[in-house]
Parts: structure tokens; sequence; C-alpha cells
């Protein structure tokens, strides 16, 4: 693990906890050097409230050995803004690996590496995946290849630690996983669109169809300039 670098990129309004559990397993790993980045660099807001001071520019950093991009609803912003585009694919160029949590796959999409490749997303925008040639997942952690994709918000937990162990094997991974005592028992069955109540799931399906013609009509812009 000497010498490889991480590289977590943030910009306003992403969902915080795609970043913070991802990044509590990171930075768990031996000798991983994590930079927490953005494209302005200094401090990033996020949709929740929280703010985290001192990300270091994109543009400061020379290269990185892995890539992460967490979601939030301002996914399908960015991945219409030049200079922050600009920045996240020269840093995908040189990376092994490409990964994200939730819609943080978009932005790997409007990059234009998952083309051919399967690849998770949070489950109301998973389809938005295919706008980038990209083949829709419903697996909570998704790998092809050294593209590494996690769904939803919590997945992201899963995710580092299957990212964990390919990078320093599973007994780190697991001890890791105890450390942080990640042993989830939700109080309700309502974590996935398929278990959860149908008034449920109703609800919550009108709060993101509310969302979805202006989301789509973000991930279709970009898309139209792969």
């Amino acid at each position: 693990m000497a010498g490889f670098t991480i590289v977590e990129v943030l910009y306003e309004g992403m969902t915080q906890l795609d970043f913070t559990g991802p990044h509590t397993v990171f930075s768990r790993l031996p000798a991983a050097d994590i930079i927490v980045a953005s494209e302005p660099g200094g401090a990033i807001q996020s949709d929740g409230g929280l703010t985290f001071a001192g990300t270091t520019r994109m543009a400061e950093i020379d290269r990185c050995d892995l890539l992460f991009f967490p979601g939030g609803f301002a996914a399908t912003d960015v991945i219409n803004d030049q200079a922050f585009m600009d920045q996240a694919r020269r840093l995908a160029s040189g990376a092994r690996y490409l990964t994200s949590v939730c819609t943080g796959s978009l932005i790997l999409g409007a990059a234009g590496v998952l083309k051919g490749k399967r690849a998770a997303c949070h489950w109301a925008w998973r389809d938005m995946l295919s706008l980038f040639g990209a083949t829709p997942d419903a697996g909570r952690v998704v790998r092809d290849g050294d593209i590494i994709t996690g769904g939803g918000v919590t997945a992201g937990i899963d995710f580092a630690l299957v990212v964990a162990a390919e990078l320093a094997g599973e007994d780190l991974a697991q001890a890791i996983q105890l450390g942080i005592e990640y042993a989830p028992a939700p109080p309700f069955n309502s974590g996935r669109p398929e278990t959860a109540p149908p008034a449920v799931l109703a609800t919550v399906q009108r709060r993101m169809d509310a969302a979805l013609p202006k989301r789509r009509a973000d991930a279709e812009r970009a898309a139209a300039r792969l």
C-alpha cells in the first residue's frame, strides 16, 4: 500500500454519507495517501449542511491510483461543469481504479469511462446510466474490471470494504469492519424498493419523480457531449 494515492472528489451539494462512509474505511488502509479534493479547493458544503474544509484543488494533484466520486442530487449539476469534468477526466485517465457510490457513477459515466461497463447507482436514478453507454446493475457493489461502484448512500461502506479487500486483503478488510463495528441490523426492511411497504415506496417515489425531469435533462446534456 505504500505510495498508493486515493483521491476522494467532493463538490457542492454532494451527500456527506456517500463520502464519509467510504472515507472512514479508506483512512484505515495502511500507508495509503488519502487526498480529499474539489475543483475549486477549500471548503465544500454537503447537501445536509455539513462543510468539509481544506480540500485540495484537483488541478494541483498530478495523478492518483484510485479515484472516487460520491453522489448526491448535485451530481447531475457537476457533470455539466466543464472545469470539474476536465479535471475528473484528467485524473481518471491515469488512475488504476475508478470508483463511485450512489449517483457518483453518473460522474464516471459523463467522464466517458463506463461505456460497455456494468455499474451501480441509487435505485431511483440507475436507469440514467444507460445514457452514458453503461449497463445499469442493481447490485449493492458492482465490479467490472477495475471499475468498482456502489449503490445508494449506505452502500458506500460495503463498497469501501470491497475496495479494502482488493487493495490490502480480506483479513485487513475484515479487521476494519470489526474496528468500525459494521454489523448492520436496521429496524425496518424498507431499504430497497423491492422490500419497502407499497405506501412508503410510493411516497419516496413521488419525491424522486419531482426531481427527475431536471436530473434527466442534465444527464442527457452531459451524455450528448461524449
